[in-house]
């Protein structure tokens, strides 16, 4: 009779003790299992940032997040439209994801009106000090994080790299977005450049896609020798359209993004896109796993690419100089 007992007393604790662990190892697997939704806010469309997205979900599979089970990438797309930031940035606060993404400036800034609690890894900035958008590269502080894209002279490289491919060049006309931040303190920039090589300086604004007519007009009755296009994603999502004109109006052009060159573009000298965006899965791992952004330094890019289009060259009956071949990280034929 004991033993009996004895045994059906083991039995019942063997039962207890496994209906206990039952609800633990649920609630263990159901924190394994979290999946977590990251934003990105794009400047321009799907397609035309295929090759941004595609390196950055590349990224992420080399630290070992699988779309669909370890978290899931809101993506949303400003259509080169900056206006349309603040409703697309309040559609990823709706949904609490944990971190948003997003590249250059007017759209950092404008997910920081927006939000102080989200962390936010931004890149392609171009002076995130200077515009408010962090205390300072090493300690970035608040909320967001990320990599610059600027170095202290690029103006001034775009414009020597012209006056070798174009030795007797005297005027050159800029494209800029009086919206962008970045844009405003690069003038200076580039007057002091100018000045250093001899050259005139012409500014031609263009803030949204109707007035880029009137900005070709205007640059077409200048007459400049050359143009340089700075850094805007509205540049970038136009980019078949500013093409186009410099090949119609003959007028050699050194851009900031490799996009242009590939779409008929002369020259593109600027940092890796794709290569930052691929860097931003390291910061959205970090982020993840509770490091707080602002003890994540910016970091700046150590590598700045040079890409020569030949064809377009020959076009334009320019022949580039071997220095500068030489230099070139990449030259279409």
């Amino acid at each position: 009779m004991r033993g009996g007992m004895a045994i059906g007393r083991r039995a019942f604790l063997t039962l207890t003790t496994a209906s206990l662990l039952v609800p633990a190892r649920k609630a263990a697997a159901q924190t394994a299992a979290k999946v977590h939704r990251v934003g990105f806010l794009g400047n321009s469309t799907q397609s035309l940032e295929a090759n941004l997205v595609g390196p950055f979900r590349e990224g992420l599979r080399e630290r070992g997040y699988i779309e669909g089970r370890d978290l899931i990438v809101e993506y949303r797309w400003a259509e080169g439209q900056y206006e349309r930031f603040p409703a697309l940035v309040q559609e990823l606060i709706v949904l609490k994801v944990d971190v948003i993404v997003t590249a250059g400036t007017p759209a950092a800034l404008a997910v920081k009106r927006a939000t102080t609690r989200i962390p936010v890894v931004m890149l392609a900035v171009g002076d995130p000090v200077g515009s408010g958008l962090v205390a300072s590269l090493g300690h970035p502080g608040g909320n967001l994080t990320g990599l610059v894209a600027i170095a202290p002279d690029l103006e001034g490289k775009r414009l020597e790299l012209l006056k070798e491919i174009v030795p007797r060049l005297s005027a050159v006309a800029f494209l800029t977005n009086p919206t962008n931040r970045l844009h405003v303190t690069s003038e200076k920039q580039v007057r002091e450049a100018a000045r250093a090589l001899h050259l005139k300086v012409e500014f031609f604004p263009v803030r949204t896609e109707a007035e880029f007519d009137r900005a070709f007009q205007a640059i077409a009755a200048w007459r400049p020798g050359a143009l340089v296009m700075l850094a805007d994603r509205v540049f970038l999502h136009n980019r078949a359209r500013i093409v186009e004109f410099t090949e119609r109006s003959r007028l050699p052009a050194v851009y900031a993004y490799s996009e242009l060159v590939e779409a008929g573009g002369l020259m593109s000298f600027g940092p890796s896109y794709p290569g930052m965006h691929r860097r931003a899965a390291y910061y959205v791992d970090r982020i993840l796993k509770g490091t707080r952004p602002a003890d994540l330094p910016m970091e700046q890019p150590s590598k700045f690419e040079l890409i020569v289009n030949l064809k377009a060259a020959r076009s334009l009956g320019l022949t580039i100089p071997q220095p500068v071949l030489l230099r070139a990280d990449q030259v279409l034929e």
